[in-house]
């Protein structure tokens, strides 16, 4: 069959190259010029670090079988994501665990009495928190809450916490030992050249064709057998019942002679200090050597048509738009939407491409079976 994939990000290339396998003609555009999605990476030209150019990418997993598939197109090092924090003029380690609550509230707790001590400071009259406020006060109580939850929040998402969702904070962990891992997968790293060749060697198929710097029109579909979009759910439609609400990054690079910062991610938890975070990216590779270093100050702001879209918004106003969206998509035939986009997800690396490779098998047990390709395979 004749396959289009609108988008060469990670789902794109994961279905494009099960498909390729399987026989079928797969065709890629992307209207950027270049492969991965906001996962490219390319190395900067004055100081020779591998830059995340849309912002660090760590691979962390528990899937073994998404973890052989990465390993099978790149040679991956060991990382280990280790966040800090600067609050009140002082640097802290993250997530919470117990280094950080000891040198919070100057103490020298054990893990038990650090839980218990933890405990007390929770807001217990909160049983079931439905904002992000109320998940934190009933988490860590309001110290703790103030300052390394609040201002970064605000800051991140444009408003105030107690309009978030408690599902955000849900998934940062509270740990009482001394583990300063952000993540506890069991499988976590860094591809050693960077995801763009990654990507580029799962692409690297002959009956794969890539065309950049090529937006997507509604002809392009009438050559094809199936369309899998990866590019936005509302974009499909060219926005007809109105925009899904995104963040938006804007980076502020500058350089350094020696080690700026002493680790990769160093978030600012103080509202008053205006950006989210300084990523100093030498770090992600440690095992190159680099005289120089290359930083970005992150800004978080509200995403506008022209912008780079980032972290879906899904609140009140957004899901209910989002299941409009939906009901819509589902009555398009020949077209499966996939992905961070494509179904206004945050995704992890790791999901993104799970998510891409039950797709292509769907796809291949649909068409054995004589039965439709579903439009959206995921849960609103």
């Amino acid at each position: 069959m004749q396959i289009l994939l609108v988008g060469a990000g990670l789902s794109g290339a994961v279905i494009a190259r099960r498909l390729a396998e399987a026989g079928h003609d797969c065709h890629v555009i992307d209207q950027r010029d270049h492969i991965g999605g906001n996962c490219h990476t390319r190395r900067d030209g004055e100081t020779g670090v591998m830059m995340h150019v849309y912002g660090p990418h760590i691979f962390h997993t528990d899937d073994q079988q998404v973890w052989d598939y990465v390993n099978r197109f790149a040679a991956f090092q060991p990382f280990r994501n280790r966040v800090k924090t600067t609050v009140g003029g002082k640097v802290y380690s993250l997530p919470i665990n117990l280094l950080t609550i000891n040198q919070f509230f100057g103490k020298a707790m054990r893990p038990d009495e650090a839980r218990e001590f933890i405990d007390g400071l929770a807001d217990h009259s909160i049983t079931t928190p439905q904002s992000f406020e109320e998940q934190a006060l009933r988490f860590v109580g309001a110290d703790l809450y103030r300052a390394f939850f609040k201002g970064y929040t605000e800051k991140q998402w444009g408003c105030a916490p107690s309009e978030l969702p408690a599902a955000i904070l849900k998934r940062l962990p509270l740990r009482f030992d001394y583990d300063d891992n952000y993540f506890s997968h069991r499988f976590q790293g860094m591809p050693r050249d960077g995801y763009t060749p990654m990507i580029a060697a799962i692409l690297d198929h002959p009956r794969i064709t890539i065309d950049l710097s090529t937006p997507y029109s509604p002809d392009m579909a009438e050559q094809a057998d199936h369309v899998f979009w990866s590019g936005p759910l509302d974009g499909y439609f060219d926005f007809q019942l109105g925009r899904l609400g995104y963040r938006t990054l804007d980076f502020e690079r500058f350089t350094h002679d020696g080690d700026y910062q002493g680790c990769a991610v160093m978030n600012y938890g103080d509202r008053e200090v205006p950006y989210t975070r300084i990523t100093e990216h030498k770090h992600f590779s440690p095992w190159e050597q680099h005289e120089r270093s290359v930083c970005y100050r992150e800004y978080s702001r509200a995403a506008g048509p022209e912008d780079i879209p980032y972290y879906p918004i899904r609140l009140v106003r957004e899901k209910a738009l989002l299941q409009n969206y939906q009901r819509r998509a589902k009555a398009t035939q020949g077209v499966t939407f996939v992905g961070r986009l494509g179904t206004y997800r945050y995704l992890d690396m790791d999901v993104t491409i799970r998510e891409a490779m039950d797709t292509a098998s769907l796809f291949e047990s649909c068409l054995a079976k004589g039965d439709p390709m579903p439009a959206m395979l995921t849960p609103s």
